[in-house]
């Protein structure tokens, strides 16, 4: 069982306003990999790669997390975190 992050981060998907709660390393990956905008790019990729680690037992979900809104902020998502 993944431990929750210690604060969720808030964003919008699917349209503007609307906001989704992601608040753990899995639930970070799953968004990346099945309603992300954007298909690649440099953060997007650290992201992905950051949460296996993390789910591996090799990084802190504070890594995962700070990856996670960094690749938000390159695919321009409106987040709240």
């Amino acid at each position: 069982m993944q431990a929750p992050w210690p604060k969720p981060v808030l964003l919008a998907l699917e349209e503007p306003g609307n906001y989704v709660t992601i608040a753990t390393t899995q639930a970070a990956s799953w968004a990346m990999i099945e309603d992300w905008p954007t298909e690649d790019g440099p953060a997007l990729d650290k992201a992905l790669l950051v949460c296996a680690d993390v789910i591996k037992g090799k990084r802190t979900n504070d890594d995962a997390r700070k990856a996670f809104i960094a690749a938000a902020v390159e695919a321009g998502i409106d987040i709240k975190s």
